[in-house]
Formats: C-alpha cells, structure tokens, sequence
C-alpha cells in the first residue's frame, strides 16, 4: 500500500548518483553508472520520487485549513487560549486573512516548492537514453505540477508560471486565465503518455485518469476561473474515465473502509490518492489529533492524547439529513459509548466541567458521561476566539472520524491514504455539469448519475427528481473532510454566506492573498485585489 516509502528512501542515492558521479575520476564499483541508470521503471521512479514526496507534504496541514476552515465545514476556536496560534484559524473562519497568515505563507511555499523539485527532475532526465519509461516518467511528472499549478490557481489566482529549473529571473504574475490555459495544454499534451494501469504498479501517481480528473474539475470550475463554461468539456473527461477500458473503477459500498487506515490501491474508487505513513515525516495526516475528542483516547486505543480543536458547524451538519444514509457514519456525537457498550465517563470536579459555575462547592468531583454536543459557543470574553477551557468547551461540535484513527501509530500521524481524485466525484461532476446546461451522454441523466451512488450510499428511495441544491447538499455528505468544500462553496455561490461567527462577504475572498513572504523574495508578484 506504501509504495511511495520506498520511493523516499532512493530519491538522494539516486540523485546523487545521477548528478556527480560523472565528475569522479574513479573505478566504478556499482553497477548505477550514467550508462544503466536511469533505464528501468523502478529507476525512475526512485528519481522522480521526490515530486510525490513533497505533494504530500502540506495536503492535509496548510492545503486543507485554507480549504476546510475557510467553509462551513470545520472550525478550530480556541479552548483555553490553546490552538489560538496568532490568530490564524479565526481569520480563515472569518475571512479576515491577510498575505501574513501562516498557513497562506506556508501553503504558497510548499507547493511552489512542489514546481520546483518537479522543474528538478525533468531537468535531470532530459538527457537520460530514450526509453517507454522515460516517456511515462517525464508525463507523470508535469501532470503532478500540472496538479500544483491547479491548486495554487484555485487558491490565489493569478500566479507566475515557472517550467526551468534554475531559473533566476523572477517571474511575473500570470492572469487566472492563462494559467488555465497552461495547464490544459500541459495535461493534453502528456495524458497519451500516462499510464492506463490502475494499481499497485501506479499507485501514487498520476495516470491518465488522473489527467482526466484535474480536466474535469478544471472544466467544472471554467466559469470561475475564466469567466467562460465549459460544461460539455468537463462531461468529456468524465466519460473518458466512466467509460474507460476493463472499467478500473467502481463505487465502494463500503464507504467507512474507504478511508480506514489499510486503504490503498485496493479500493476501487480511487483514482488519485496519497500515501501517508506515521513512520515518514514527508507530510503528516494528522486528522484524528484534530478531530478526536479527548476522552476517547482509552476507546480508539491511542498511543497520543487527541488535541482535539476541530469541529463541525450545525450549518454543515443539516446536510447529513437522511438517517438511512452510511455516511453519517463519520461522526462522532451525541453520548459517548465505548465498543463493550459502557459509557464513556469522565472524572472532573463541578469546576473543572464548568469553568463558570459560581457555587462555593466548585471543588466537588462529579463524574459525567461524554456528550459531544452540536453548537460550537464562544464562551470566554476574555480570549480571543476562544470557547472555554473545561469539559464543556472541549466536547463542543461533532467531530469528524472520515478517516478512521489510527490506533497501530505510535505517533500523532496516521497510515489512512488520502485521496484526491475518487470515482464518486466523477459522476457527481457529469451530473452537475449536466444539470447547468451539458449535453448528457451515454444514456445518463443528471438523476440517474446521483442515484447510481445513492444506492450504495443510503437505503433510503431513489430520488425522483435532482436540483443544483440537492446535488450541493449530497456533495458535502459525501466530501466532507477531502479538501473541496471551499471548491464546490464557490461554485455554488454559497461562499459569501454566513455561517457560526463569520460575517465578512466580500466576494474578493475568493482568492487568498499572495504571501507577504512570498512578494519580499518576487517583487514582481502582484497582490490580489482587496488586500495590501
């Protein structure tokens, strides 16, 4: 499942290899000389490993707070003045960022450095032999910077474009525009030269379909990006993969397995996803540290303790109207129960429950079973953003379990592959590139797409009829937690809205502000409008 680890752990010999050994006058004594390496699939694998090893490195840190936190999806007050962090995570719930954000700076940095060690590499396999598997290597590589440029253009906008290795001139910011069209000419250009296997041999890497997704959610967006739909184009590349030979993907019926800490190239449904390893530090899916409530270490048999700082909003959570449907599976609510059936309880005094109880007796141990409640309150005027710091406070909002905590670590990071790209997203992005004006194909319908995965997602009747309002709420059941939330609010126009203890709708944001940072090393750079 963890291919990508041995992938790690080759990059520098390989490197190091490639790049020196030439300049050494001695006796060769290993058979990787520039005349056998690189020549296999596995040698350039090990050189392009670097480029994968990095994309993981911020998804689900600084790539997800901009894209969760900013939405109705998740919040992290304060509790106590822990998880305050300057600030930071109040101002993507209320869209107060500004270009000095940490996680805007270290978002920017981090995949831009993504462009680079992938500008790297192609720059080190130009002169390789000719080979099939130079030929795959070299379009694997540009459709995973395809895939950066992607997500820096659907965060900030207007971004330079940078293809040399090397280069030390600095770049000029480029229009939202025509970094869309550069990355729709990059992926069209090497999509012949991906591979069409889907499995362990290509896991973690960008196939074809691949290619096609990025295209899709790329057409699906046109209008925001550049003002012009391109509907009937997003409905082509999801064919492409609907309708792909030997039909490599298919939809989990199990959509809680999906996401357990043994997934892998084993499930079907994904068509693009990262592997994540607690013993790897390149990149770190730290969700249960985040979402777990602290009292149900002993119950998932957490070798950590939970920080526990993220929940959900009400607003976010009346989508999860269908009680037939599995995917309510992924939260945690209500009373607190361990797998025997016991309650959780915990021991804490009248106080220590409730920092604002006034009686004289606030010293009394009391002991209370787990209740995760669902509103989210700000309860300490004291702090900023900040909702307490007692029993009350650390059990506000339901938590997020999507992807299952991993209780095999003996770290805070966990083994769960996160995926980017699933086939669940392919048809719901034909249905509602269908229900906005599309052309349908294939014999299917908007409706007949949303219900072929409701009916391995709910018992409940197929749908009758489908508006854009269904298909957003069956959206959020189904992405919670995968980084699209923010995507698909836009879209939708539901950006602007309000929502817990925001109340800023300025349509400027958005767009993310280019980094402060970023604007010292580039003066060329220019801000995105509504910020400094």
């Amino acid at each position: 499942m963890k291919n990508l680890i041995n992938i790690a752990t080759g990059v520098i010999l390989s490197l190091t290899i490639l790049t020196s050994c030439h300049k050494l006058d001695l006796e060769v004594k290993t058979q990787l000389t520039p005349e056998t390496f690189p020549q296999t699939d596995q040698h350039f694998i090990q050189l392009t490993g670097q480029v994968y090893v990095q994309l993981r490195q911020g998804i689900t840190t600084d790539y997800f707070f901009m894209q969760s936190l900013s939405t109705d999806e998740s919040i992290m007050p304060a509790r106590g003045g822990n998880w305050y962090d300057g600030g930071r995570y109040e101002q993507h719930h209320k869209h107060t960022w500004d270009p000095d954000n940490g996680h805007v700076s270290s978002g920017w940095g981090w995949l831009s450095s993504v462009i680079s060690k992938a500008n790297q590499s192609l720059f080190l396999l130009k002169d390789a032999p000719e080979s099939p598997a130079k030929t795959t290597a070299l379009a694997e590589v540009r459709a995973t910077r395809a895939l950066a440029f992607f997500m820096m253009m659907d965060l900030w906008g207007n971004i330079p474009i940078v293809t040399t290795f090397g280069e030390t001139t600095s770049p000029e910011t480029k229009s939202r525009t025509a970094v869309f069209n550069f990355i729709e000419a990059e992926l069209k250009e090497v999509l012949p030269n991906l591979s069409s296997v889907v499995g362990a041999a290509t896991y973690g890497r960008p196939t074809k379909y691949t290619a096609n997704a990025i295209l899709a959610k790329m057409y699906l967006n046109a209008e925001v990006y550049t003002g012009t739909q391109r509907y009937n184009d997003a409905v082509a590349q999801c064919d492409a993969i609907i309708t792909a030979t030997g039909s490599p993907f298919a939809l989990e019926s199990d959509y809680k397995k999906m996401f357990f800490i043994d997934n892998g190239p084993q499930i079907k449904e994904f068509i693009f996803a990262l592997p994540f390893d607690p013993g790897f530090s390149n990149g770190y899916l730290f969700f249960a540290r985040y979402s777990l409530p602290r009292s149900l270490q002993t119950k998932f048999s957490l070798k950590h303790t939970p920080s526990a700082p993220m929940s959900t909003l009400p607003e976010y959570y009346a989508n999860f109207d269908d009680p037939n449907d599995k995917r309510n599976m992924q939260w945690i609510k209500g009373l607190q129960y361990l797998f025997s059936g016991a309650p959780v309880n915990v021991s804490t005094t009248k106080k220590g429950y409730d920092q604002f109880y006034a009686g004289s007796d606030g010293a009394t141990p009391i002991n209370y079973q787990v209740d995760i409640t669902p509103n989210v309150t700000l309860r300490d005027a004291s702090r900023p953003f900040d909702a307490g710091n007692d029993e009350i406070a650390w059990n506000m909002g339901y938590r997020n379990n999507k992807f299952y905590c991993d209780s095999t670590s003996s770290n805070r990071n966990q083994n769960n592959d996160f995926p980017m790209f699933r086939y669940s997203d392919i048809l719901l992005m034909k249905a509602e590139a269908i229900l906005r004006g599309a052309t349908p194909t294939q014999g299917q319908t908007a409706l007949s797409l949303v219900n072929q995965l409701r009916a391995v997602r709910t018992t409940s009747a197929a749908w009758g009829s489908v508006t854009l309002e269904d298909l957003y709420k069956e959206r959020c059941r189904e992405f919670a937690w995968e980084c699209w939330h923010r995507n698909d609010m836009i879209r939708f126009g539901k950006y602007e809205g309000t929502w817990g203890f925001k109340t800023n709708n300025d349509v400027r944001r958005r767009l993310m502000p280019i980094p402060a940072s970023a604007r010292v090393l580039n003066p060329k750079l220019e801000q995105n409008p509504g910020y400094n």
